[in-house]
């Protein structure tokens, strides 16, 4: 698939647009201000796989710990501001990589005026965050309610905003819980500017629920070749967040991190305990973030073969099952021992 080329902006060490790899982002849901529970939060997100962290800053006290915060971590920080720009202010002095912020909400041109000031002296980014739920009244009244149009019109207003002020540090996001919405949505405004691209699925849900429509929504995106970072937004703890993002990306060949698992929805040929041995090998990899391709088969008649593609396999018979490696078989072994058989294979690659 053909990615548009879109101006790159750095947010910290990490590039977005431009060509540069999809990046993969979420936020902490620790009270910012408790500077020890989030750095802990962010390490853990960061082991998953997370390559720029988003924290929400709703006061004076969660933006005198972002410093300490910043200090913590390894991986670039974003800050999430709201209503007052001198919050913004406030993060970019404590050293934030990028802001993202909605330019309508934060006080007037002249307030804006003084985000990018700051913003301009230490090259930080600034995201334009457009949500379906905070349309601005008029826009709403113009067209008759919430659709793709005012959506990109609110964003086309904010970005001629930060333009007027000579600032094209830009990240864009056009973000709706309903995928329609926000798929048209991007892709009108996509066609009308170079800026990167934060994409996601607001509001998605749980972990059940959103996983689909976040795969749904980012997914048909990046098909499209839309898309410079994306946020999954779950229910949940976002160490899920980060694991559909990664899993998002590999379905598509984009980017591989960690172990893609193929394995098959068993049929009446299935002679093992398939669906039992697929989750404990899901379970055991769950930490591994080597890229590898692992087939966990239930037939040893065509298991090798459908999964040819695979680094390693197993395919069950009978009581037995066959270990494969790029579709070859290695070996027979007995049922009771295909998964620990299975863990040496993947510990020898």
């Amino acid at each position: 698939m053909k990615f548009k080329n879109t101006r790159p902006v750095k947010v910290g060490p990490v590039q977005i647009g431009g060509g540069a790899p999809v990046v993969v982002q979420s936020m902490t849901n620790t009270d910012t201000r408790d500077a020890g529970a989030t750095i802990e939060q962010i390490k853990e997100l960061t082991g998953a796989g997370c390559e720029v962290i988003r924290v929400a800053v709703p006061d004076r006290e969660a933006a005198e710990a972002l410093a300490a915060i910043k200090a913590g971590i390894a991986i670039p920080l974003i800050a999430d501001i709201h209503f007052d720009y001198r919050l913004a202010l406030a993060a970019i002095k404590a050293g934030v990589h990028g802001l993202r912020i909605n330019p309508g909400n934060i006080g007037g041109q002249r307030k804006v005026a003084e985000v990018v000031a700051a913003a301009r002296e230490r090259l930080v980014p600034i995201r334009i965050g457009v949500n379906a739920g905070s349309l601005e009244k008029e826009l709403l009244s113009k067209y008759g309610g919430v659709t793709p149009g005012a959506m990109v019109e609110s964003a086309l207003k904010h970005i001629e905003m930060l333009e007027s002020l000579n600032y094209r540090e830009i990240k864009i996001s056009l973000k709706a819980s309903n995928i329609p919405l926000m798929l048209e949505a991007y892709r009108k405004l996509s066609a009308q500017v170079e800026y990167p691209m934060h994409i996601g699925v607001t509001e998605a849900g749980t972990v059940k629920g959103g996983i689909i429509k976040s795969a749904v929504g980012i997914g048909a995106l990046l098909a499209e070749g839309i898309g410079d970072t994306l946020r999954v937004s779950l229910t949940g703890h976002p160490r899920h967040e980060v694991h559909v993002a990664w899993e998002i990306l590999k379905a598509l060949g984009l980017r591989r991190r960690g172990v893609e698992l193929i394995s098959c929805p068993t049929c009446g040929r299935t002679q093992i305990n398939l669906i039992q041995i697929a989750e404990q090998v899901e379970e055991k990899l769950a930490r591994v973030d080597k890229p590898l391709k692992v087939a966990v088969m239930g037939c040893a008649v065509n298991g090798p073969g459908e999964a040819r593609e695979a680094d390693i396999g197993i395919a069950g018979g009978k009581g037995v099952g066959l270990i494969f490696r790029k579709g070859e078989i290695i070996r027979q072994v007995p049922e009771e021992d295909l998964l620990q058989e299975l863990l040496k294979e993947i510990e020898k690659l």
